[in-house]
C-alpha cells in the first residue's frame, strides 16, 4: 500500500518570520515531517498551491478533487487548513470517489513550539490506512465523518455538528 499525501498549507505548513512577526509560506514542512514520523509505508507526496484555508475560493477545493480522483492510491492525506477545512470535505464526501479520505492539519504551525502537526500527521496517517472508503476529518485524536463536523474557534478544537 502507498499512501498519498496531498500539502495545501494552512496553519500547520505556516513559517515564523523573525523580522516582522508574521507567519507565512515557503517551503513546505511535509517532507521534514515524513523524515520525523519514520512511517515505514511508501509515501506519494504531492504539493498543491500553499495557502491559507481563508483563502481558498471553489476553484482551488476543485483542484484538491481532482488531485484525489486522479490518485491511484486507495488512502489519501489531505493537509488543509483548520478554518475551513470542513467545507473542503463538503466537496470531497459527495463526489464518492471509493477512496479513504482523511483531511487533517494544526492549530499551531508545525515549526512553533507544542504544535500538533506531527501528531495530527501521524494519526492521520494511521487512520488513512484503517478506515473504511470515506471522507473523514482527524484531528488531535478524533475522527468525524465529512458531514458531521466544525470547528469551535473560540474552544480550539473540532467538534460534531
Amino acid at each position: 500500500m502507498t499512501l498519498r499525501i496531498l500539502a495545501t498549507g494552512g496553519t500547520f505548513d505556516k513559517h515564523y518570520n523573525e523580522l516582522n512577526g508574521t507567519l507565512g509560506f515557503a517551503d513546505s514542512h511535509v517532507p521534514d515531517l515524513l523524515k520525523r514520523c519514520r512511517l515505514t509505508i511508501d509515501v506519494a507526496l504531492e504539493q498543491l498551491p500553499l495557502m491559507d484555508s481563508l483563502d481558498m475560493v471553489d476553484a482551488d477545493r476543485e483542484r484538491i478533487l481532482a488531485s484525489c480522483r486522479a490518485a491511484g492510491e486507495k488512502a489519501i492525506v489531505i493537509i488543509h487548513g483548520t478554518d475551513t477545512m470542513p467545507q473542503t470535505a463538503q466537496v470531497l464526501g459527495p463526489a464518492n470517489l471509493g477512496k479513504t479520505i482523511v483531511l487533517t492539519g494544526a492549530m499551531i504551525p508545525y515549526e512553533i513550539a507544542n504544535s500538533d502537526a506531527l501528531f495530527n500527521l501521524g494519526f492521520a496517517s494511521g487512520v488513512a490506512q484503517t478506515l473504511p472508503a470515506g471522507v473523514y476529518v482527524a484531528m488531535n485524536g478524533k475522527i468525524f465523518a465529512w458531514d458531521n463536523v466544525q470547528k469551535n474557534k473560540a474552544a480550539g478544537v473540532f467538534q460534531p455538528l
